[in-house]
């Protein structure tokens, strides 16, 4: 039988989040204390911020070259957010597990589920904000969108936390060092206790979910 080429002496991780619940920070941090993870750089088709570096932050494609990469299947996983593209080349997940490096997948909800179909042994990690006040005060802080901008990535984020429950653990990034110890511990094998399904998220979900959909 042959062998799954994703199948190596590393261990493949997904971490998703709203925007603005601090997922880039957190990952950031955890790869700072943990030398062996290596971050999988996504192909995108939004334009290059200021600030970004081309293959350290996305690889930046036109619409056309990334519709050529989806049918070439060279994706593992692919999806549409925020009216731009996204997508995690097969290629390099499965090299630098092969180099032996665990490696984060840094996706959306819509990713994961797909990852998770393709590779049901992948551990999975859901960034939840401690509120919604402070999930709006973050992307403010940002200073990179609108007013109309910021209301629609809220709106959204109703949406993408309703999921939290199809992912394998549950992270609230209230007090970043704690939040970054809790991912470490996922990482480790230790999160046990951060598992998604645990009955002490409810309220804060309730919460995050009612009055950000207005109820």
């Amino acid at each position: 039988m042959q062998r799954d080429p994703l199948q190596h002496s590393g261990r493949l991780f997904v971490i998703a989040a709203p925007s603005g619940a601090g997922k880039t920070s957190l990952v950031k941090a955890v790869c700072e204390r943990d030398p062996n993870l290596r971050v999988s750089v996504s192909h995108t088709t939004r334009a290059k911020r200021a600030n970004e570096v081309e293959g350290r932050d996305y690889y930046f494609v036109p619409v056309e070259r990334f519709r050529e990469l989806v049918a070439a299947k060279a994706f593992l996983e692919h999806a549409r957010v925020f009216d731009h593209f996204y997508g995690t080349a097969r290629r390099e997940v499965e090299a630098t597990l092969g180099e032996g490096h665990d490696v984060i997948l840094e996706i959306d909800w819509q990713g994961a589920r797909q990852v998770r179909a393709a590779l049901p042994g992948v551990e999975s990690v859901f960034i939840l904000p401690p509120s919604r006040s402070a999930l709006e005060e973050r992307l403010r802080n940002r200073r990179t969108d609108s007013d109309a901008v910021i209301g629609r990535r809220l709106r959204d984020a109703v949406g993408d936390m309703s999921h939290y429950r199809e992912f394998d653990y549950a992270v609230v990034n209230d007090r970043f060092e704690r939040a970054v110890d809790d991912v470490l511990a996922v990482l480790r094998g230790q999160g046990h206790h951060l598992r998604a399904d645990r009955a002490a998220l409810a309220p804060l979900v309730a919460d995050l979910l009612g009055t950000a959909a207005g109820e």
